[in-house]
């Protein structure tokens, strides 16, 4: 049977995630409903990361069986046809044949995410739905100071969704970069896999680094106490992506 890979971007407003949830509009879903109208089969994609309600992606994978040989292009323009007209903001970026070797979700090497703040004063026009908007000035020198304690293996547990399903809280961290240019602060997020709700968990931390309320000795200190109690706010959803996953074929 055919399997073929599928990268994908969307806006997470409106939808209750990437999985599909009874009774809730979901990504999966959304993109579901559309191969079947295009095929006339009945499918189930799996992807690489099961984002929360309101989190975009502009670099999502994930992966589908087709009883039907088609090519990739067909694959592609067909699906998005059926998105497009049931109005869902929602594309297929890419299709590409791959051996039935290939998962989404449990090969990925690597999950890349970006979450943005936008740091003034002035509402936000352009990027409504799409970052977090922070009035008071924040310290991005600090907030990456503090995020560096963050780096390496640890058990996350002040980090993690009390609603976590993971076995284990322990995680690697590649990657926690705070970088601010003008108005916009970017924080770039890589690790092999995620705790429900960490990179969230991240950003409302380090904020509070950034205005000077904690600092980093004080995310040292929240990080070992394995405590989500001490964990800062959870930032919004709207202001974080999915941006790409990583896999050892490239």
């Amino acid at each position: 049977m055919p399997r073929y890979r599928l990268d994908i971007e969307y806006d997470g407003a409106g939808f209750a995630g990437w999985q599909m949830q009874e009774g809730q509009p979901s990504v999966q879903g959304a993109i579901e409903t559309a191969i079947t109208a295009f095929s006339g089969e009945a499918v189930r994609i799996q992807g690489a990361g099961r984002t929360d309600a309101g989190v975009h992606a502009t670099g999502q994978v994930a992966h589908v069986d087709l009883a039907k040989d088609w090519p990739a292009k067909t694959v592609m323009g067909g699906i998005n046809a059926h998105l497009r007209m049931a109005g869902h903001r929602v594309a297929i970026l890419r299709t590409a044949a791959v051996p039935e070797t290939f998962n989404a979700r449990f090969s990925a090497t690597a999950r890349h995410y970006r979450y943005r703040i936008i740091n003034r004063r002035a509402p936000l026009a352009l990027e409504l739905g799409q970052a977090w908007l922070v009035p008071r000035f924040l310290d991005a020198d600090a907030m990456q100071a503090a995020a560096d304690t963050l780096l390496g293996r640890h058990d996350f547990t002040t980090f993690r969704s009390a609603h976590c399903q993971a076995k284990s809280p322990v995680r690697t961290l590649d990657r926690l970069q705070v970088v601010r240019n003008g108005e916009a602060i970017d924080f770039f997020v890589s690790a092999r896999s995620f705790l429900h709700n960490q990179v969230r968990s991240f950003v409302g931390t380090l904020k509070r680094v950034g205005e000077g309320a904690w600092t980093p000795e004080t995310v040292q200190q929240a990080l070992e106490a394995r405590d989500r109690a001490r964990c800062g706010a959870l930032a919004p959803a709207d202001g974080l992506f999915l941006t790409a996953v990583d896999y050892d074929d490239g």
